[in-house]
């Protein structure tokens, strides 16, 4: 997707942001950690990177506030310039038009989206579809260059209301409601997808396919032959757990697997 047969996305897990129960009340020191943390990224060889406010729990359910969405933009808009990698954006939870501001205002390259086709129960209620509304904004925006990467059967959701369609099938409704790649996670973050179901969904769609949790050095041959990118957080983190710092060992470990 960014030059490579199957390419490494690294996953920068912003500090807390303003408008989050846990904000630390300085910009400066969140845009330190995590200009450190993708600069490391970068001196690795990563292809890309993704932006998350992973550490602003519990999340609003399809929405964040104002100030969110503003310095999320301050810190995407220099990691942009500090890397020039090509680079995305993911707000939580479901806050996806929000997302598409962030990536407009900053010049990046994607965005991550949950709920963009049939519906699911997360840790925050029933998220809907938004593809329609989603798709629409970004028309109007005329942003066609952010490229829309769309979760199908979420992690850390329920899909028992979608139980009798399966993950090939979501991933076929996302390819026709414009989705512009499907990425296929696990149960949980750190968690690998099933194989079966990634065989599946590359089996069904002519968009891009993208691995997006689970993936280590030691399980990534197995999935790069079926996908054309890897998101990659929790395993390239000190101590594989994802709320620490980037490791540079471990970043580069993973770099050098996907190569082979």
């Amino acid at each position: 997707m960014f030059g490579r047969k199957c390419s490494v996305i690294g996953a920068v897990h912003v500090p807390p942001l303003p408008g989050s129960p846990n904000y630390s009340g300085s910009i400066e020191l969140i845009l330190e950690q995590a200009l450190s943390d993708a600069l490391t990224y970068k001196d690795e060889g990563v292809d890309s990177i993704i932006l998350e406010n992973m550490h602003d729990v519990p999340y609003l359910k399809g929405r964040v506030e104002p100030e969110t969405t503003a310095a999320m933009s301050v810190v995407a808009n220099a990691i942009k310039y500090e890397t020039m990698l090509p680079i995305g954006v993911q707000l939580l939870a479901g806050a996806n038009i929000e997302a598409l501001g962030v990536a407009l205002a900053c010049g990046a390259d994607f965005i991550r989206v949950e709920g963009f086709v049939f519906a699911h129960v997360g840790d925050e209620g029933i998220h809907e579809s938004c593809a329609a509304e989603l798709v629409r904004r970004r028309k109007y925006l005329q942003a066609e260059r952010i490229k829309i990467f769309a979760d199908i059967k979420k992690k850390h959701s329920s899909h028992a209301i979608t139980g009798d369609v399966s993950v090939a099938d979501t991933a076929k409704a996302a390819e026709f409601f414009k989705a512009d790649a499907v990425v296929v996670s696990g149960s949980f973050t750190g968690e690998p997808p099933e194989l079966p179901e990634v065989k599946a969904v590359r089996q069904s769609v002519q968009i891009p396919v993208i691995v997006g949790s689970g993936i280590a050095p030691d399980n990534i041959k197995k999935f790069i032959q079926h996908a054309d990118a890897v998101i990659v957080g929790t395993a390239l983190k000190l101590d594989g757990r994802w709320q620490n710092a980037v490791d540079p060992e471990r970043v580069a470990r993973l770099v050098a697997a996907s190569s082979i």
